[in-house]
């Protein structure tokens, strides 16, 4: 008897491409949240070694999106149709961040999902996406 998988275990069995290249790490998985961790490395940074604005959106693209697929009815996909992000404080380079996205909303046609990212126990951005479920 195969043995089923945790939704932990289902997202790292399936990575997203884009995410292992960036490196992130998911650690906690349910469909009610979300956790996972992104390492600042320099190739990640503007100028000064501040981790760039871009690769906080993907991060929290990619958290949002995993939280939407926890949630989606079998067979659906997803894809975002909306992200809105605040910036509140940079992260340097070697830096650990943590991304947590909680639900807002999880209707049949869309979800809405907002996901803080820390690091040091300090909010650096808060983001609030929209996937649509295909």
């Amino acid at each position: 008897m195969e043995a089923l998988l945790t939704d932990l275990e289902r997202l790292q069995a399936s990575p997203m491409p884009f995410a292992a290249l960036m490196g992130v790490r998911f650690v906690e998985a349910s469909p009610d949240r979300i956790v996972a961790s992104l390492e600042v490395r320099e190739d990640l940074c503007t100028a000064g070694q501040i981790v760039h604005g871009g690769a906080l959106m993907a991060f929290a693209d990619t958290v949002g999106a995993a939280a939407t697929v926890l949630n989606l009815p079998a067979g659906a996909g997803t894809t975002t149709l909306e992200s809105k992000t605040n910036f509140l404080r940079g992260a340097a380079a070697g830096s650990t961040l943590i991304a947590t996205a909680t639900p807002v909303h999880r209707g049949r046609r869309t979800q809405v999902w907002q996901t803080r990212i820390e690091s040091d126990g300090k909010l650096v951005a808060l983001v609030t996406q929209t996937q649509m479920v295909l």
